[in-house]
């Protein structure tokens, strides 16, 4: 009733018990009490009776079976006795709020795009339940024929022209010959997930660990690729350089390892000088439109950001105020931070564009598939998405692999 599953299956043919301890906790960060006989029986009464008087279930799936088919088209459509669509038996005369995963609000379900948004339904009796309204296609395209490619550790993909670690410009190169010379469908790298940064300490390494799932993270950029790089301070830029071209070959020739945190120090005093050219009137148009798409996501990870500069990468530790994103106290520091929050949003805007020209340098090589970017399960209990979206995790839990028939220890 609460999502909290209670066995699970390593193999097909057989089940394992979760202990009961770890129920009980999984529960206890849900905020239910369930620590003994009557606890279990008052907390199983209280959700039958929210279950019972919701207008829709806590999550909602509407599928879309073709590009630019209404929702409820093809909701109503697709409906089935197993596959319900709860908005058709809501009372008559209720009201829908839709708020996007970009922030847009709407009156209708009609015409959402993918994606997981929140829906309030709000009952003439005056009745309201929020809900999750995920909206996914019935089905993927599937390919016109079958295809192979490479799998490539990105930071380990460095060129002459990278500055120390591999970068997006390298995976342009390298989706362009992969398709062009070799005839390979796609390359898939792994997640580029915007990380936590350090304080004092190295920069988090692991992917699969990030501050982000949501934007990428810009020591993958190639700044050189930035057209307001022809712009800025060249002579601060060539001393940046040199020092760079120092890294790579260390890597290259000298068979150092690779050197995450010095690279990032430098494309970030580097990218310091890029933003304070002025976009031109088209860049300025393309920038506009990105942070309208992405919305509220955007900002609240371009303001985690300018935090994590003044109080460090932990947000749990920051003064009380600041733990809320939605606080007149966190909103009063985001205007004082603006130049910082503006730079981390440009950040966020470039480094998109560039996965965005790798993507197209790929399928111009004619690569059916393209880029294929990993997707980390979680995301660190001390960055940004777990900061911005703290109704959507439970506080302190994690998640883990049990041991099954490829790894006996998990």
């Amino acid at each position: 009733m609460h999502g909290v599953a209670v066995s699970y299956s390593p193999s097909p043919d057989r089940t394992v018990p979760v202990p009961a301890t770890a129920v009980v906790a999984a529960l206890a960060a849900l905020g239910v009490d369930a620590t003994g006989p009557d606890a279990v029986r008052a907390a199983l009464a209280v959700r039958e009776r929210e279950l019972s008087e919701r207008l829709l279930p806590p999550t909602v799936v509407r599928w879309t079976s073709t590009p630019g088919e209404r929702t409820s088209q093809a909701a109503a459509e697709s409906a089935t006795p197993d596959r319900p669509d709860p908005f058709a038996t809501l009372p008559p005369g209720t009201r829908l709020l839709v708020t996007t995963e970009q922030g847009e609000e709407r009156d209708t379900v009609d015409d959402l795009p993918p994606g997981v948004h929140r829906v309030t339904a709000t009952a003439p009796d005056g009745r309201t339940t929020d809900a999750h309204l995920i909206v996914a296609p019935d089905r993927l395209p599937v390919p016109v024929t079958r295809s192979y490619g490479l799998l490539a550790q990105l930071y380990s993909v460095l060129s002459h022209r990278s500055w120390g670690m591999g970068d997006l410009g390298d995976l342009a190169e390298l989706a362009g010959w992969a398709g062009r010379a070799a005839g390979a469908g796609f390359v898939q790298v792994n997640p580029l997930h915007a990380a936590v940064p350090g304080a004092g300490s190295p920069t988090d390494p692991s992917p699969y660990r990030p501050s982000s799932r949501r934007f990428p993270d810009p020591v993958h950029l190639r700044v050189e690729d930035i057209p307001e790089y022809a712009y800025a301070d060249l002579r601060r830029l060539g001393a940046l350089r040199e020092r760079a071209e120092r890294l790579r070959a260390d890597v290259l020739d000298k068979g150092a390892l690779i050197d995450r945190d010095a690279v990032w120090e430098l494309k970030r005093e580097a990218l310091e000088l890029v933003a304070r050219v002025p976009l031109g009137p088209g860049r300025q148009t393309a920038y506009d439109a990105f942070r309208a798409e992405e919305g509220q996501a955007l900002e609240d990870h371009a303001t985690w950001y300018a935090l994590a500069e003044r109080h460090g990468p932990d947000w749990r530790s920051w003064p009380p105020e600041l733990r809320d994103p939605r606080s007149e106290e966190t909103a009063r520091a985001r205007a004082e931070l603006a130049p910082r929050v503006e730079f981390h949003t440009r950040l966020a805007w470039l480094t998109d564009q560039q996965l965005r020209a790798a993507q197209r340098a790929a399928r111009e090589a004619g690569m059916p598939v393209g880029i294929v970017h990993d997707l980390a399960v979680g995301v660190h209990p001390q960055g940004a998405d777990a900061w911005a979206q703290q109704d959507h995790f439970a506080a302190g839990m994690s998640v883990g692999a049990p041991p099954d028939a490829f790894n006996a220890r998990g």
